[in-house]
């Protein structure tokens, strides 16, 4: 088996002809942007492209294959030199049995099979062409169609208070919205790991993921997967998730909690971060707060250990948040060492004290290991690593 990175959650900011494609996110992340910046500079061996239901997403990956820049495997997936491409999509559920909107993510095994989910997608929301529509459908249906096509159903950023499962869209169980049996896996989102979501119970039966909901270039491998596969495609990966026939996920890289934006409860009104519970900030006397991940967790806890054997959950902070690495000594990084995985994972610590001032390299060796001083946060402000 080989050990691969993965980055199942990358957003398209634009087609080549200049049409948007999520709203929020850069201009610069075109499809074959985000491929030769998975492949050649952060070293993902397999990656989830969430937008591929757009029409004309869906024309360029054809266009790559038919030219032979890109290349469709027989199961499942699309390649461009080291990396495998899955085509995916991020939907938003609000139907009746949801107390508010949840995002989920659904990957399908062809381009084929993406057409013809883009097809019965295209009749249930307004502008098939952005990101992140909300679909006037179940969410039972839903799953059932993504089922019935061979898909993978994955709910994303499953505790971040807006626009997620337990965040927003129910009580207390993803069952008063979802088929538990057609979920194959979780993804925990940027202010959660899996030592905090393993006291929920009925996570047990699930997988779990991190990725880098990016919407920038450099966002791209911020949090991600080690996956024990025989080669990156849909069909291992599915495996994967499933942990048969030798395939697992080996590992989880993702940020310490504390350094997600919505970690902490902070006020909505002046973003300052809540003190105690009395119901007023302590900055502007707001009484309205957005619940932070931490607390919501609290709420939902209903077991001291899982009994599921997890995959270690690695705190790692991206070199873009280590202070004194910028852009410039990221790139000379690279030049040197390759990809960013491999300064991440690879590099010598006397190589990086070689290349690097001696107080940023033992950031980046403190960082590796999960040593970090941070400044949490909350209320839509990341926290932050601090220098010492």
């Amino acid at each position: 088996m080989k050990e691969i990175f993965a980055d199942m959650h990358i957003h398209i900011g634009q087609t080549e002809s200049g049409r948007p494609v999520k709203i929020t996110a850069a201009r610069s992340l075109t499809l074959d942007e985000i491929l030769i910046e998975a492949s050649e500079h952060k070293g993902m061996g397999l990656i989830g492209i969430i937008d591929c239901h757009s029409p004309e997403v869906l024309a360029e990956i054809e266009k790559g294959v038919a030219s032979g820049r890109y290349a469709e495997l027989a199961d499942g997936g699309i390649r461009y030199k080291e990396t495998v491409l899955l085509c995916g999509a991020e939907i938003e559920i609000y139907d009746e049995k949801c107390r508010g909107p949840i995002h989920v993510l659904a990957f399908m095994p062809t381009i084929e099979k993406m057409k013809r989910f883009s097809e019965w997608l295209s009749k249930r929301v307004t502008n098939i062409h952005l990101s992140s529509q909300r679909i006037y459908e179940t969410g039972l249906r839903l799953q059932q169609t993504v089922k019935e096509l061979g898909g993978l159903f994955i709910p994303a950023h499953i505790f971040t208070p807006h626009k997620s499962l337990y965040g927003k869209g129910v009580k207390s169980s993803l069952k008063e919205v979802f088929d538990e049996r057609l979920i194959d896996a979780v993804e925990l989102g940027l202010s959660s790991d899996t030592h905090m979501a393993s006291h929920v119970s009925e996570l047990n039966a699930y997988c779990f993921l991190t990725n880098s909901d990016a919407h920038s270039l450099g966002k791209i491998g911020r949090e991600y997967n080690k996956l024990l596969m025989k080669h990156a495609s849909f069909k291992e990966f599915s495996l994967a998730l499933k942990g048969e026939a030798g395939r697992s996920v080996a590992a989880n890289y993702g940020m310490n909690p504390e350094l997600g934006k919505y970690y902490q409860t902070a006020c909505e009104s002046c973003g300052r971060l809540k003190e105690a519970d009395d119901g007023t900030c302590k900055g502007c006397g707001s009484a309205k707060f957005t619940k932070g991940v931490k607390t919501r967790l609290e709420e939902l806890y209903d077991q001291d250990e899982s009994p599921v054997k997890r995959p270690p959950y690695v705190h790692q902070v991206p070199l873009q948040m280590i202070p004194g690495i910028g852009p410039k000594t990221i790139e000379k990084l690279k030049e040197v060492f390759g990809t960013e995985m491999n300064i991440l994972h690879h590099v010598a610590e006397d190589d990086l004290l070689g290349m690097l001032r001696p107080q940023t390299a033992k950031l980046l060796i403190k960082a590796r290991k999960g040593d970090m001083e941070l400044e949490a946060g909350g209320g839509g402000t990341y926290g932050k690593v601090k220098r010492g």
